[in-house]
């Protein structure tokens, strides 16, 4: 079978053409950037690559069936020859559902923010007792090194988005999963360009209530509102509540104020200690329900404590990108309020009273329309200095709306000056905090290589 695929390059469509290559499937693909590290992992299958959308190359292929990504729209080359030639078609989580799922124990991460660290865990966790299951995840779990594999049991882990699936098909990509156990990490409004309301959202998590059977696992916590708005919409499965303020599901007991080390124990039960690399509060409850859902699957949870110990994060994740001179660099994929103000208060939980400088670029579709540009300078106030990158097509005044932040603020409009600011500023022992959900011009690199300059010619 010959598969082609339009979009190949993003993580999720990479991951499907890993995975149907696995299965031992031609796969071709095509995209509009072919570069590294997605392009040479790609490549290293034997996998076909074509840059841009040219109708010559179906012509030329002759694919069984063209799985295409949900950055492609009506007016694209190959999109209008595909429907012009009836040519079999099908979007990326259909074709997952199809010939990937089928017949698998399905464990799902779905929430608004999390999900890639919750399902590198449960894989992590469930690799640790020698399960060996396969995944799909919207990220590289280190552990891992690779973002999909088949693996060699029933269970897959599989990162749950609910954004909308393909042009043709606007249900959350979610629905087409089928778990049997599901965590639900939180819900709030994001994706603001194919919602038009937290409501419109909360609808399409309980599609995917719907679809859970009476013997599978949902796992959420107490205080998640919408959450438990969505849960009494209808629900028909075994639910498993994370509790931290009282035993009567899942609780932890920080030993450590940057959650670094913490117990963990069911209603009466402690099952041990977590001790390992991560910060966060967030990442607390990101193992706690990582740990609950391997237990459905039969994993102990002192061996989940244990696999957790050996957990690397996954990359742009409170990432240390490197350090010169005592200025440590990271990256972190924080691009809404919430995931921005729980990263901050994991770090400054770390570093104590040190000089946190953050630097932000509102780069999705969301952030640039302004949807959250009344709690951005809350979810900032953990800084001790602001840098806000302004990209072209803003629709809103960073200015205007982020003047409580006063001195701590620096607007720039460009890459480079803001490397150049953060050389004249960050000084020895500073913590430098990149965001985006993009490469930000690789910022990172750019901004390594001048301080090892500047420091080498003291």
């Amino acid at each position: 079978m010959h598969i082609h695929i339009l979009g190949i390059c993003g993580t999720f469509m990479g991951g499907v053409a890993l995975l149907a290559r696995e299965l031992g499937m031609k796969v071709s693909g095509a995209d509009a950037g072919v570069y590294p590290p997605m392009s040479t992992q790609l490549e290293a299958e034997g996998i076909d690559l074509i840059e841009g959308y040219d109708a010559e190359y179906i012509k030329h292929y002759k694919p069984d069936i063209v799985v295409i990504g949900n950055a492609m729209s009506r007016g694209n080359e190959s999109v209008e020859y595909v429907l012009n030639q009836q040519i079999n078609y099908c979007s990326g989580p259909e074709f997952i559902s199809e010939h990937i799922l089928k017949n698998h124990w399905v464990l799902a991460v779905a929430g608004t923010h999390g999900k890639t660290t919750t399902s590198s865990m449960l894989a992590w966790i469930l690799e640790y007792a020698k399960l060996t299951p396969g995944f799909l995840i919207g990220g590289i779990p280190q552990n891992f090194g690779i973002s999909a594999r088949m693996g060699k049991t029933p269970f897959f882990v599989i990162e749950a988005d609910e954004y909308d699936t393909a042009f043709f098909d606007k249900r959350s990509k979610f629905v087409h999963y089928h778990p049997r156990t599901l965590v639900l990490n939180n819900l709030e409004f994001d994706h603001a360009d194919i919602f038009n309301s937290l409501d419109d959202i909360k609808r399409q998590f309980h599609h995917l209530l719907r679809i859970v059977p009476g013997n599978g696992k949902i796992i959420s916590s107490v205080d998640e509102t919408n959450i438990n708005d969505v849960l009494e919409m209808g629900c028909w499965s075994e639910q498993e509540k994370i509790d931290f303020s009282d035993h009567q599901g899942w609780w932890v007991n920080l030993k450590s104020l940057d959650g670094s080390e913490f117990e963990v124990g069911f209603k009466a039960e402690c099952f041990g200690t977590v001790k390992w690399n991560l910060i966060g509060n967030h990442n607390v409850s990101n193992a706690v329900a990582a740990i609950a859902a391997s237990r459905h699957v039969g994993v102990a949870p002192p061996h989940a404590i244990s696999a957790l110990a050996e957990y690397i994060n996954t990359k742009r994740r409170l990432e240390v990108r490197g350090e010169v001179n005592k200025i440590t660099v990271y990256d972190d994929f924080a691009h809404h309020p919430t995931a921005i103000s729980s990263t901050l208060q994991g770090l400054r939980n770390k570093v104590g009273s040190s000089k946190i400088f953050a630097v932000l670029e509102p780069r999705s579709n969301t952030m640039k329309l302004g949807i959250h540009k009344n709690e951005l300078s809350t979810s900032l106030v953990g800084a001790d200095q602001i840098i806000m990158y302004e990209p072209v097509g803003m629709q809103w005044s960073l200015q205007d709306s982020l003047a409580n932040l006063g001195d701590k603020l620096t607007i720039i409009d460009e890459v480079s000056k803001i490397i150049d600011s953060l050389i004249e500023n960050v000084k020895p022992g500073d913590y430098v905090l990149i965001m985006s959900n993009g490469g930000f011009e690789n910022i990172h690199e750019r901004f390594l290589e001048a301080l090892m300059s500047k420091y080498a010619k003291e």
